[in-house]
């Protein structure tokens, strides 16, 4: 069913601009190929380019957090403006600067970009959100499977053009921060939330969701912060999001360890960043369909299951069971954000949505402290399976966590 209005606003042009606004705001999830000529042409070792991934999941939670607070007070229009000229900026100021040192690259493609994509993220998916009550699964699902496939399609884009004698990595980090730029720009113009004289459908009222019997009420930020079952959720989602964050780091050369060619491992990189957007948009339908409490079940079994399987793929050296255990982390990984729009829309209210979910959104820096932890295993281990070990036990604390959670 659509919106219908005096002036016959149509919902899914709204969501075709935020789906196409957030595969540009992705490409920070493709630094395991964007980091690729950084490492060739100053020689910067896997452990401080590591560190680059770390502070831009810690300044994209933080992005996130000031977006809800401006979400309240200022237009879209002028927060994703904000985020685009922020954003584009640092990936082409990262072409002409980082030579003089790692540190202005942490500055240019970690503050700036991971600031700025944060900002734009968490606007873009509140306004877009605001104009479908009665889909909230669906509506983040595909605005979620847009972000997630960037690194497949921009991400393999970037990589062609590194490649290319005649452009070289420079040129490529100008063209996309332009690209970005723009692209936010226009939808800060294209986007708004929907206005008093726009009728919504309202929620469906399902079996699975009246079996949690939530408290239909919106909760402030400190109020649901003062709510136990937030902070289980939010240990639960750092552990499960923990696995695919990880294994985004070093996704290639794992493929690799295990018997895989250059251009399958490479390969495999984009066949992750698929499953990760087809588990986010899935993982929508499901909560949807089934309601909160099995659909996060559901996903955290599927990281159980691709945590175990590719520690089982690494002890015996099986090509064929890692790139099962890739897929599963993709799809795994790709839920747990969905799950948190999902979840905080349904137990915490609309009103507050923004700056709640930027609340929620901060269980990225807890897992990207865990992707570090694993880093450092790998290097004193020299193998994948100390890494692995640790995600398979984080991915079955969170089914305990899981279980526990219950209405706000």
């Amino acid at each position: 069913m659509e919106a219908s209005s005096p002036k016959k606003l149509t919902r899914w042009p709204i969501l075709l601009i935020g789906v196409l606004s957030m595969m540009f705001a992705g490409i920070i999830y493709a630094w395991s190929i964007l980091k690729a000529p950084l490492s060739d042409t100053f020689g910067w070792n896997a452990s401080e380019l590591a560190l680059n991934f770390t502070l831009t999941m810690c300044l994209f939670c933080i992005g996130c957090f000031i977006g809800g607070w401006l979400a309240k007070r200022v237009s879209p229009k002028i927060t994703i403006g904000l985020a685009g000229l922020l954003a584009g900026g640092g990936f082409v100021l990262t072409a002409y600067f980082s030579a003089s040192s790692i540190v202005v690259l942490y500055f240019t493609y970690a503050v700036m970009g991971g600031l700025g994509i944060g900002l734009a993220y968490n606007v873009i998916l509140s306004t877009v959100s605001a104009w479908y009550p009665d889909r909230k699964g669906f509506c983040s699902g595909c605005l979620m499977m847009g972000f997630g496939a960037s690194p497949l399609i921009l991400g393999n884009l970037a990589g062609t053009m590194f490649d290319n004698p005649g452009i070289g990595w420079q040129t490529t980090y100008v063209v996309l921060g332009i690209a970005l730029c723009v692209v936010l720009v226009a939808t800060g113009f294209l986007i708004k939330r929907p206005g008093a004289d726009v009728t919504l459908p309202e929620p469906k009222q399902n079996k699975a969701n009246n079996s949690e019997l939530f408290e239909r009420r919106d909760f402030t930020p400190g109020q649901m912060l003062k709510r136990f079952t937030f902070w289980r959720a939010f240990l639960c989602l750092i552990c499960l999001t923990a696995v695919g964050n990880t294994v985004i780091s070093f996704a290639r050369d794992l493929a690799i360890s295990v018997g895989a060619v250059d251009t399958l491992a490479t390969t495999l990189v984009g066949v992750l960043s698929v499953c990760n957007g087809l588990g986010r948009i899935s993982t929508g339908a499901l909560f949807d369909a089934l309601g909160r409490k099995k659909t996060m079940i559901t996903a955290n079994a599927v990281t159980i299951l691709a945590a175990g399987v590719t520690l089982l793929a690494v002890l015996i050296g099986n090509l064929p069971l890692c790139i099962i255990g890739l897929c599963l982390t993709g799809l795994s990984y790709g839920a747990c954000p969905t799950v948190a729009s999902a979840f905080t829309s349904a137990f915490y209210g609309q009103k507050n949505f923004s700056t709640n979910f930027s609340i929620m959104n901060f269980n990225l820096m807890g897992a990207s402290f865990m992707a570090t932890a694993c880093s450092q295993m790998l290097i004193a281990t020299g193998g994948y399976w100390a890494p692995y070990v640790l995600l398979l036990s984080l991915s079955l604390m969170a089914l305990a966590l899981n279980f526990s959670i219950r209405r706000p």
